[in-house]
Order: structure tokens, then sequence, then C-alpha cells
């Protein structure tokens, strides 16, 4: 990183496991994480006018637009403007948060999701996955079964809906059939008419034309007896007037038919179907548009039969769905009472008091029947304190820990506030979780820190922040002030090593 607020230049490399940061407040540490975080799409504020991050990308990552190798950069540029790179292809913050979400997680007080209904659902669910074939096939069968009955809803939802207008629309779609079938139109007829049409309207001219051409004729037997006394060639002659003779016969015959045309007929005809090309826009979509009246015509008179078929079978497949919906309730609970018992004993060791999943029967939908809640010691999960709130979170996380990768976790300043024990216990949790996850953690307890891989040390002095890799001696007396202040003496040093040890 560069210029990032009091920092001027940042190069870090992080081993695996847990990484935590410390030193005095305000020194810059969570301006630190907010800027690797905002790298990877999070709501957090950055402030760096370049933020570069390489990583290994995630086994499971693809994507149709990005090209991904295994080794990914995010960089950020900020100027006028914070501008985001992947791999040097530009992307916008929301895409990186959509691409990057599931691999990079940030606990703090605010972020409460995790207790809500439809996430406690998904835990429970995961966890049955693996373990109960007999559960996967089953929230199978109901989840498909549901799209369906929800698709049918919606089409029983849209016949009720049109029932009120149908008379009208049967009266409009009958309206239209017959106006377009008392015209009857044909393709191509149009431009038949307007070529009658033109034809007429010069008919008297042509037939004067052709009456004074006639005497043509007049004059051809002396041309060709002139060929003949020059002993020329008078085929092309014969041949020109043999073809002039052909076309005014021809010309003849059509002002013969011309004149037996009803031409008020014709004009009408022309008339009718030019109204239909205005409101259609072609014969073509006329016919079209007929075809399709008289299916929804037909669509309307199956209504009543359509609406009844539907209705007794979405009333029998409800009821299938209700078996379906107890059948995984049932296994959520045994897996949920599973659950709150492994998490007696961390939640004893956190001070926290004994967790129970409240089940509430609602309307079926694609998760099934159940709202789910947690409840920790009689007190729903929103109504806990922030320090209770991320405890509960942490025992939780450590319960249903996956040993596959599971990518980045930062956790601000858990262990804030809370006694020696606590500590201890909160330290534990987030070294075991660091087996799976990388942590980048924030601490003021000891516990946490001796518990590093690797610790930084960030500080500022003369408004300048800088962070710092710490040596075995170095973290010794670092821990030894975060236990006793500026200047320790020798028993917190003591304690110190006794951490680490």
């Amino acid at each position: 990183m560069r210029n990032l607020v009091t920092f001027e230049e940042i190069e870090l490399d992080f081993s695996a496991g847990l990484a935590v940061f410390t030193g005095p407040s305000g020194a810059g540490k969570s301006v630190l994480l907010s800027a690797i975080l905002s790298s990877f799409g999070h709501d957090t504020q950055s402030n760096a006018r370049l933020c570069e991050v390489i990583f290994d990308k995630p086994s499971k990552l693809d994507s149709d637009i990005y090209e991904l190798e295994s080794e990914l950069v995010i960089k950020a540029l900020k100027k006028e403007k914070l501008r985001y790179f992947l791999n040097g292809q530009h992307i916008s913050k929301k895409e990186l948060k959509r691409i990057f979400s599931p691999y990079v997680q940030y606990l703090s007080v605010r972020s409460k999701g995790e207790f809500d209904s439809p996430t406690l659902i998904s835990l429970l669910d995961k966890r049955l996955l693996r373990e109960d074939k007999s559960f996967k096939r089953v929230i199978k069968e109901y989840q498909k079964r549901f799209k369906n009955y929800e698709i049918k809803s919606k089409e029983l939802a849209k016949i009720r809906a049109d029932e009120s207008k149908i008379e009208e629309r049967i009266e409009y779609a009958k309206y239209e059939i017959e106006k377009i079938e008392k015209i009857n139109p044909k393709i191509g007829e149009d431009e038949k008419l307007l070529e009658a049409k033109k034809q007429l309207s010069r008919i008297d001219k042509l037939k004067d034309a052709l009456s004074k051409a006639m005497s043509i004729f007049a004059a051809e037997s002396a041309v060709e007896e002139v060929y003949r006394l020059l002993d020329k060639d008078a085929s092309v002659f014969t041949e020109m007037m043999n073809q002039i003779r052909a076309d005014f016969e021809e010309t003849e015959h059509l002002t013969n038919e011309l004149e037996e045309m009803d031409v008020e007929n014709i004009l009408d005809r022309l008339s009718d179907i030019t109204d239909l090309k205005h409101r259609y826009g072609s014969i073509e979509e006329a016919l079209e548009f007929k075809e399709k009246k008289k299916k929804e015509l037909l669509g309307y008179q199956n209504i009543t039969k359509d609406k009844s078929i539907l209705e007794n079978f979405l009333h029998m497949e409800y009821a299938e769905l209700l078996i379906l919906s107890k059948s995984i309730s049932s296994k959520r609970k045994e897996a949920a009472s599973l659950l709150a018992t492994e998490m007696q004993s961390y939640l004893a060791a956190l001070k926290l008091p004994q967790i129970d999943f409240m089940f509430e029967e609602k309307p079926l939908d694609i998760d099934g029947a159940d709202n789910v809640e947690i409840r920790l010691g009689g007190s729903r999960a929103l109504t806990l304190s922030g320090g209770e709130f991320n405890r509960l979170r942490l025992a939780l996380m450590v319960c249903v820990i996956d040993e596959r990768s599971q990518g980045v976790l930062i956790v601000d300043e858990i262990d804030a506030n809370v006694s020696g024990d606590e500590s201890i216990a909160i330290a534990q949790m987030i070294k075991r979780l660091s087996s799976v996850y990388q942590v980048f953690a924030i601490s003021h307890q000891p516990h946490l820190s001796a518990q590093a891989n690797q610790h930084l040390l960030v500080t500022k002095r003369k408004n300048k922040s800088r962070v710092v890799e710490l040596n075995e001696k170095e973290r010794v007396e670092e821990i030894a002030r975060i236990i006793a202040g500026e200047n320790p003496r020798q028993e917190a040093i003591e304690f110190a090593k006794k951490l680490r040890s």
C-alpha cells in the first residue's frame, strides 16, 4: 500500500494461519484492515492511493468474464476516484464483492446476519447433507416439487385474476376474429389491387394510344417489299413486328378485362385491406393475430376446466409438501439439538449460558416450514450485547468448522472487554479456526497475540504510522506491554514468555 492515511508505504507478506495486529489505540490497525477488505469489495473505507493484494486463487473460484490464473492480483488505485483491477482487468467494486464474498469474511459487532432464520437453516442443512444421505433425497424432492407448486400457484392466480375480465376478453377476441375473417385478406392481394387501380386510372389513355399505334401494321407489307427489292434479310423486322403484334394483342386483352372490372368494388376492397394494414401492420400480421386470438378463445373456453384441475392438484400437492416439510423439520430439530449439545463446552468456556434453537412454523417456502431462532439463556440473539453476540458467533463457527480451506477471516477486537478466562477461550477458538481459515485479527489482549503464527505491530509517531513483523524477542516485549503497559516489570515479561511457550 501507498499513502494510506498516516501510512506512507506498507509491504507485508502474510503466512498461513493466524496473523495478529497489535499496537496502541489510534495507530492505524483498523485503517489497515479496512483497506484490505475494501480491495475485496467489502463496504469498508479505503483511503490508500495504491493497494495491491496478491493471493492464491481459491480452488472453486471461476468466472466467465475474467481470466483467473493460479495467482491473482487485485489492485485499487485512487486518484479522483477509486478504481479496481483484477489481474489487470478493470472490475467494479460490486463485482469484486460478488466474486470474493464467499472467501473473505469480516467479523465485526455490526454484522448480525449470521443468526437470521435463512442462515441458520442453511447451516443445519449443510451439516445434514454431509452426514445424512436420506436428508439429501428428501430435501431435493421437496424443493423440486415446491418450485413446480409455485409455478402452478401463479397459473391459478392468473386464472382467478382473469375471471372478472374473461367475458370482456372473449367478446374482444370474437370481434377481432370476425373483423379479419369478414375481409378475408390473401397474402399479396394488396399489391395486386394497387396495380389494378393504377392500370384502371390510365385505361382510356391506353386504349387511345393502342388505337393510334395499330396503324403501324398498315405499312408492314410495304416495308417487307423494300427489303425484298434490296435483297436484304427482313427477318429481324418480321420478328419485331410479330412481337409488337403479340404485345398489342395482350394489351387489348388487358383493356377488355379492366373494362369488365367493378372499379368501385376494387376501391372498397383496397380501402378495407389498407385499414387492416394500418391496424395490424401487414396482411401476414393480421392473419397471425387472428390465429392468436383463436387460440386465446379456445383457452378462455377451457379456463373453467383448467381452474378446477389446478385447484385439485394444488390441494393434493400442498398436503404432500406438508408431509415432506415435517420430515425435513424433524431432521433439522435433531441436528439443532446435537449442535446445541456440542456448543455447551465452548459456551461455558466463553462464560455464556446454554443455547437453544427455537423452531416455529411458517407458511411453506423453498426452505420448508421452519422459522429458526437462536436463544442464549432465554435471550434472543438480536438482543445480545456486541460482546456476547461475537462470542456466540465464534462458538458456532468453531462447532461447524469444515476441515477444508475456508478462505480469509478478518476479526476486529473480538476479545475486547472480556475477562482473562474468556480471553483464553477466545484465543483458543480463533487458533482452531486458523487451521482452516487464514485469520487476520486485531487484538488488545495477550492470549490471542501469543497464539499467533505471525505477530505484526502497528505504531504511530509524529503522525506517521508503520507496521512491522516482530521476531520472538520483540513478540515477548509487545505481549508484556499489552499486559502491563509501556514499561512492564519483569513479572509481565516472564508471563509473556510463559504464554509463548
